[in-house]
């Protein structure tokens, strides 16, 4: 993914405004001219995704799907779940861009400490966007400020975490000779 004159056409396998804005956010930089449509695209895993490796293949299965249901050059998938880990449940997110020709870069982290309540909603069978939407009385967070945005009190928002994991998942297109492309496995 080097700084090119080429036009490219990226498919994003979301209508979230948050996750658009991040990928465009970093990928016109290297693309300046591309062209970026969203698609709404299911995920293949549970509305609310629990662990990494669930999270990542729901990422992984939106950048597939978009390249299947579309002729774009790139793939991108953005998926957010929750982890158990022995501080408590933390928020994951990852990042899957694929390209046509078969290559695979994959990014994530995103983590941060959920308060006990909300993280007792969301074992209970809450998706954690309603869960946070009803920690603060508000509605559709996931698609503004998001937990992240909530929990540091404006320091970091959901666009510029996901931002983080985007430019994470470049890494085997922004240095091709330091990967086996066309050989990974999502």
């Amino acid at each position: 993914m080097e700084k090119s004159n080429l036009i490219y056409s990226i498919a994003i396998g979301s209508t979230n405004p948050v996750k658009r804005a991040a990928v465009e956010t970093v990928l016109k930089v290297v693309f300046p001219d591309a062209q970026f449509m969203t698609l709404d695209v299911p995920s293949g895993v549970s509305d609310q995704p629990f662990g990494d490796e669930e999270t990542r293949t729901g990422a992984a299965n939106r950048a597939q799907a978009v390249l299947a249901h579309t002729e774009a050059d790139f793939g991108i998938g953005l998926e957010a779940g929750v982890i158990e880990t022995s501080f408590g449940m933390m928020t994951c997110a990852w990042c899957v861009i694929a390209k046509r020709d078969g290559t695979v870069g994959i990014g994530g982290g995103s983590n941060i400490l959920l308060p006990p309540t909300v993280a007792a909603d969301v074992r209970s069978g809450l998706e954690l966007g309603l869960a946070m939407d009803r920690l603060v009385g508000d509605h559709n967070t996931k698609q503004k400020e998001g937990a992240i945005g909530i929990l540091t009190d404006g320091l970091l928002n959901r666009q510029k975490a996901y931002e983080m994991i985007v430019l994470l998942a470049t890494a085997p297109f922004r240095q091709p000779n330091y990967y086996h492309t066309g050989e990974q496995v999502v």
